[in-house]
């Protein structure tokens, strides 16, 4: 099933033939700090296991976020952008609303993401720090082609 929201000349949509794929891997593999590296293909797989929202102006794409859930208990907001000459008038924050309130993804226990500057944006959503972050773990696979700069420790950025 697919949805659209309006607001003037701005479009969002879970439209998934509408997704512009080589926008999305150029922009999250080389524009952002968690997906540096990115292949490709893992881009592609990542959005067709995920409910995608396309932002557009008109016909083009300008925005991006997807969600990764089981549908019941559990939703992660991943990937997450606004092209940056359209960054500014609120299409961030509206992207949001209309993720957190899309009729598919209500009543979860949890809703996660992870961000290293946006706490400000998300927390306007009801999102807080980890109330108990001794209880989540996280597995990294070294070997992989991904190298988000987070994953660097101290004496890897020397």
């Amino acid at each position: 099933m697919t949805n659209e929201w309006q607001r003037g000349n701005y479009t969002i949509s879970t439209d998934a033939s509408r997704l512009n794929r080589e926008l999305i891997h150029r922009y999250l593999s080389s524009s952002t700090y968690w997906a540096t590296g990115r292949p490709y293909e893992v881009v592609c797989r990542s959005m067709e296991n995920s409910l995608c929202f396309g932002l557009y102006r008109g016909a083009e794409q300008i925005g991006f976020a997807r969600v990764i859930t089981d549908y019941a208990t559990f939703a992660w907001l991943a990937d997450v952008f606004v092209l940056e000459e359209h960054r500014g008038m609120g299409l961030g924050v509206w992207l949001t609303e209309v993720i957190i309130s899309h009729p598919q993804l209500q009543g979860f226990r949890r809703w996660a993401l992870a961000t290293k500057d946006a706490q400000t944006l998300y927390a306007k959503f009801g999102f807080t720090e980890l109330k108990l972050p001794e209880r989540w773990m996280e597995r990294h696979d070294p070997s992989t082609q991904e190298k988000p700069d987070y994953w660097a420790t101290p004496t890897d950025q020397n």
